[in-house]
């Protein structure tokens, strides 16, 4: 199945190998409560009525709001969440996220991508 584009076009969805759904989004994003409205609604598109463990790709991810926050506490096609990031303030956004909100699936933060793949297929 072809990538989908992240209505705005600050990030894109894809089902890898039938297994693991991958939300990659731009570099330098802001994201918005309708970005995080648009990236939910892909996952569940890709997703096709299913659960997929997920891996977001947030590195470089300029900021992200309030409202977009609570829009990830609302459940979507994830039935875990590996969020990928490799600088301090991907981490700061990460924990930010992981320590505010009630997230409606197990959801971590790494640093390494093999490490998070490990964790989402365990």
């Amino acid at each position: 199945m072809e990538p989908i584009v992240v209505s705005g076009g600050k990030g894109r969805v894809s089902l890898e190998n039938q297994e693991i759904i991958h939300l990659l989004w731009e570099p330098k994003v802001r994201i918005e409560a309708a970005d995080a409205r648009a990236a939910m609604a892909a996952v569940n598109s890709i997703a096709r009525d299913s659960e997929y463990p997920m891996l977001v790709d947030m590195t470089t991810t300029e900021s992200l709001s309030r409202q977009a926050r609570s829009v990830f506490t609302i459940r979507c096609a994830a039935s875990r969440i590996a969020l990928l990031g490799t600088s301090p303030v991907d981490r700061i956004l990460a924990n930010w996220s992981l320590g505010v909100q009630n997230l409606p699936c197990p959801t971590r933060f790494f640093t390494s991508r093999t490490e998070a793949m490990k964790w989402l297929l365990a």
